[in-house]
């Protein structure tokens, strides 16, 4: 992949405008199929749908343009776009094993993906084993004769653990093992996993790409080879591609997505600032901060981070930590980041309330996602809720 500069990749890159009355924004092609002027033009579009538009489930002219820019993005041949991320990480394991296969994956993964790796996967004689991935020899012993997949997600979404992608791809190579990395933490503008060996990188594009929360989506990147398998296989079988109009909207998110993340991380390094300092938060954690346990890896990895931290509460019992949480004005409660809004979500709240330990920093981990409010106005709706604690 020929590196491109990032401000042809937004707004140039894959849009003919000529061909659409030179219109700035490309055209929302709404439609299910596509017309032949011939039999013997059908029967090629038949043979090849990956070189030609026939069906919409397929290839459609406006997530094409989309996909020639997040391709370049990941400086990757080329990407497909899902209606989720869940469905990029269904589509790219499932490309990549047989029965009788086994993945080894980072322990604790996004839980859709644990989902697959735990119970529709063993349904087809396909296992797994988890790995704590901050170590590389945690992936040596765990490599079997019939190890297929390594999965990663390095920084992962909630303590932002990552793996030396570059060491893994090495080591993957060896075995003839197919690396998968979730990059939805970092965009493709802060870290490059197919420039360190990786073979498959998948981002969420709900997040950062799409920015304005009204888009779930997708993206799978990779060689042109590994892209086409999976594109006449599981992509069409499933038929979980992105539709037209989903797709221009993420074409509109990418236009301002530098903006928004140099917002977001003047804003994260203000919250940052304020919480590592206040006496009610016992631990945080963010990957470009000095206290961070990989700091020297994530320095070596990322070009940058922003708008999603982890900080940990001091309390004494569940009651206190959902008594911060519902005591926010601004910052809404909701899964999900990378949009305009700012987000919290306590570790907790997927806890039975009965199972909660205050002994387990985990189950006082509040997630906070900086969108692109002022720093000043989300730190004085977290001050509001501190001292809410001392009532």
């Amino acid at each position: 992949m020929i590196n491109m500069d990032l401000s042809y990749i937004l707004t140039e890159l894959g849009e003919e405008r000529e061909q659409y009355f030179n219109a700035i924004a490309p055209p929302i092609v709404q439609t299910s199929n596509f017309a032949f002027k011939d039999v013997a033009e059908m029967r090629k579009a038949f043979t090849d749908e990956y070189a030609t538009y026939l069906y919409s489930r397929g290839l459609n002219p406006t997530v094409d343009i989309l996909r020639k820019k997040l391709a370049a993005l990941d400086e990757a041949e080329d990407c497909l776009v899902f209606n989720s991320g869940a469905a990029a990480i269904f589509a790219a394991v499932l490309a990549n094993v047989k029965a009788g296969d086994h993945i080894v994956s980072v322990r604790k993964p996004y839980s859709w993906a644990q989902r697959m790796f735990e119970v529709i996967l063993p349904r087809f004689n396909v296992h797994h084993t988890y790995v704590d991935g901050t170590d590389m020899k945690n992936f040596e012993e765990a490599i079997l004769p019939n190890t297929t997949v390594f999965y990663l997600e390095s920084p992962n979404s909630w303590d932002y653990a990552m793996q030396d992608l570059q060491a893994v791809a090495d080591l993957a190579k060896q075995h003839q093992i197919i690396t998968i990395c979730d990059n939805s933490y970092s965009t493709p503008l802060y870290q490059k996993p197919i420039r360190l060996g990786i073979d498959l990188v998948l981002q969420s594009a709900t997040k950062y790409i799409s920015g304005h929360s009204d888009v779930v989506a997708g993206v799978l990147s990779g060689s042109r080879a590994a892209i086409e398998k999976i594109f006449n296989s599981e992509y069409m079988n499933i038929g979980s591609g992105i539709q037209p109009f989903n797709a221009w909207l993420l074409l509109r998110g990418l236009r301002t997505l530098p903006a928004r993340l140099e917002r977001g991380s003047r804003t994260t390094k203000e919250v940052l600032a304020y919480l590592k300092q206040h006496p009610k938060v016992e631990q945080v954690f963010f990957p470009l901060d000095e206290t961070f346990a990989q700091y020297e890896l994530a320095q070596k990895q990322l070009t940058g981070a922003c708008g999603l931290l982890t900080f940990v509460l001091k309390a004494s019992n569940v009651e206190q930590v959902e008594t911060f949480c519902n005591s926010l004005q601004h910052i809404l409660m909701a899964v999900s980041w990378g949009g305009y809004e700012s987000l919290v979500i306590p570790r907790c709240a997927g806890i039975p309330k009965e199972e909660f330990d205050a002994a387990n920093i985990e189950h006082r981990m509040i997630r906070l996602y900086l969108g692109l409010e002022d720093a000043a106005y989300l730190v004085a709706d977290l001050e509001q809720a501190f001292n809410k604690l001392d009532q």
